[in-house]
């Protein structure tokens, strides 16, 4: 993105805090008064040492030294506002803007963290917006002070001698093209490293999450070989970056020495020739020195600007990331729900260069019956699931709840009405009263600790250290997988949902916790549509209906005992199973 864009997009953020910005700048400009006043006074006091010694009296130095001392403390106060009040503007402005990223990431759909590395995203919302904090107070400020200061030296120096105050500031023009040639590769470099560094984060979460995994197989050797070529990676773009650094600072210097040199020569020149005197040559000394330091300034300043510019450039793309779901601007609340769903003609493929998973597929569940999808692996199953709460949209055909188009309603009121249970467990890292307490916020300890008998879970939760106080560790590692099925069940009574969806629900644990979950699911299923999808086929057989999908689509479709009567795929994948 163009600089200018970004900052457009950067600037809406300062409008909290425009009073703050405003008195910050007033800072700036009272902090420049010190640097543009010393020269006067000097010149002041040369030229007269040099032209009437006798009008250099003590009290005249007395009273420029006692003015040039208020000068520096009102400088002081103003300094100390820039560097603590003007800081905090630029903290408050970063936390909005990494407030604003998350809250977008939450709306952002299943399909955009299919392709998007949660290490990545954690480098956008952390480290990329560090620098932003900098950027926000210095930025203003910088150019407030370099434009100030320029302009005023300008202005200063020809009243002093026009001439030699073109041949200054001639030397500018060319100093800035070759700094901007620079300037350029600097951000290039920049937008590079902070990718480098998300996919370092990346390969760090992924190893570290996978801890168990990787010493189970012995694979620490891979892990850091993997490490190693992503941080040698790092070093190599992060060397470049510095070799444009040292170019930029390196081309600083040598115009430094030029303007310097280029003052002293030309200024002795015009003294000789009596266009100038002493003083004046003193004051363009003093001038052209806080000349070059602002420039400097900029110089050095240029190195964060392009840091921030880079962090609001990556928050920028997030921030374009538009949801694939959204509420229709017709959508209404789903209220009083029974639990009819109904499939017409529905066809459903993940993107546009991945074949159909679901091709014209139709179904209708009733109120309260229990519907089990069995089949093959890629027939579609866990992908129905998907589609009943929005997770993703249809691509042709209808999905109805209690024949509403369920994309004529909200999200929010849509996935209230449902609850899942996976086979995969996400506990948050916290307490278990916590977690089950997710499943409604606003819950009663009653009504938890009822969710938790319900799911047959307060029986193994008593007996924990801290009962419902016990810290579960990150992802549930504390407890089994037998263990968190039940939490997340009790977490799903807590929410009681019309529409109920498990999704191999003890597919991954032993025997007897599957007996404890299948009695906890039991419950669950009373009175609420469910669909239920299973590997095991043993835990289906009670089912209303059973589904058999495949990749063609629904195969076969009936009760336990009629599909095992009509001898099809269903009898033969029963068969199978119960022979192992």
């Amino acid at each position: 993105m163009k600089t200018f864009k970004l900052i457009k997009r950067f600037l809406p953020y300062y409008k909290k805090h425009t009073g703050t910005l405003a008195f910050d700048l007033f800072c700036a400009m009272l902090t420049t008064v010190c640097e543009l006043v010393l020269p006067m006074i000097v010149r002041e006091i040369t030229g007269r040492a040099t032209d009437n010694l006798a009008s250099l009296t003590v009290a005249f130095v007395v009273k420029t030294g006692v003015f040039y001392i208020a000068l520096r403390i009102i400088d002081t106060l103003a300094n100390y506002y820039m560097a603590t009040i003007g800081h905090i503007m630029g903290t408050k402005i970063e936390t909005d803007m990494r407030r604003d990223m998350f809250s977008h990431l939450q709306k952002l759909s299943f399909s955009f963290y299919d392709n998007t590395k949660v290490g990545s995203i954690m480098s956008r919302i952390t480290s990329d917006l560090f620098d932003v904090t900098e950027f926000a107070h210095h930025c203003p400020e910088e150019f407030l002070i370099a434009g100030i200061k320029i302009i005023a030296s300008f202005v200063i120096l020809c009243n002093v001698n026009v001439p030699l105050t073109l041949i200054i500031f001639s030397i500018i023009p060319p100093m800035l093209i070759v700094l901007s040639h620079f300037n350029r590769k600097m951000k290039a470099g920049f937008r590079e490293s902070r990718k480098s560094v998300a996919e370092l984060n990346s390969c760090v979460e992924e190893s570290l999450l996978g801890i168990r995994v990787v010493k189970s197989f012995a694979n620490e050797p891979i892990e850091e070989e993997k490490f190693e070529e992503g941080n040698v990676g790092f070093l190599k773009i992060k060397s470049k970056v510095y070799k444009y650094m040292g170019g930029f600072h390196s081309c600083t210097r040598l115009f430094d020495g030029i303007m310097y040199i280029t003052v002293v020569v030309a200024g002795a020149i015009f003294m000789i020739g009596g266009s100038i005197d002493a003083a004046d040559f003193v004051a363009y000394l003093l001038y052209v020195s806080t000349l070059l330091t602002s420039i400097r300034r900029i110089v050095e300043f240029a190195e964060q600007f392009q840091r921030g510019m880079t962090g609001i450039e990556r928050f920028a793309e997030i921030m374009d990331c538009q949801p694939d779901i959204e509420d229709s601007p017709e959508a209404t609340e789903l209220k009083g729900v029974k639990g009819e769903i109904k499939f017409d003609d529905v066809t459903f493929r993940y993107s546009e260069d991945t074949k159909e998973v679901l091709a014209h597929i139709s179904l209708n569940i009733g109120v309260g019956e229990n519907v089990a999808l069995v089949g093959p692996s890629g027939g579609g199953k866990t992908t129905i699931c998907s589609l009943i709460p929005r997770f993703y949209d249809i691509d042709g055909g209808s999905i109805t709840l209690d024949g509403k188009d369920i994309r004529d309603v909200t999200i929010k009121s849509l996935r209230e009405n449902i609850g899942i249970v996976q086979q995969d467990v996400y506990l948050f890292s916290g307490s278990v009263y916590e977690n089950i307490s997710y499943g409604k916020p606003d819950a009663t300890k009653e009504e938890i600790y009822e969710a938790a008998r319900l799911a047959g879970a307060d029986g193994f939760i008593n007996e924990l250290p801290d009962k419902y106080d016990t810290y579960v560790g990150e992802r549930g590692v504390k407890l089994s997988g037998g263990q968190k099925q039940r939490i997340s069940i009790a977490r799903v009574f807590l929410k009681n949902p019309p529409v109920l969806i498990l999704d191999e629900a003890t597919s991954a644990l032993d025997n007897e916790s599957e007996k404890l979950v299948q009695a906890s699911l039991e419950r669950l299923q009373k009175g609420r549509t469910t669909l239920t999808i299973a590997h095991r086929l043993t835990t289906v057989k009670n089912a209303d209906k059973i589904i058999v999908l495949t990749a063609d689509g629904i195969a076969e479709s009936g009760s336990h005992a009629e599909l095992l009567a009509k001898g099809g795929l269903y009898s033969e994948l029963y068969s199978s199973y119960t022979e192992e």
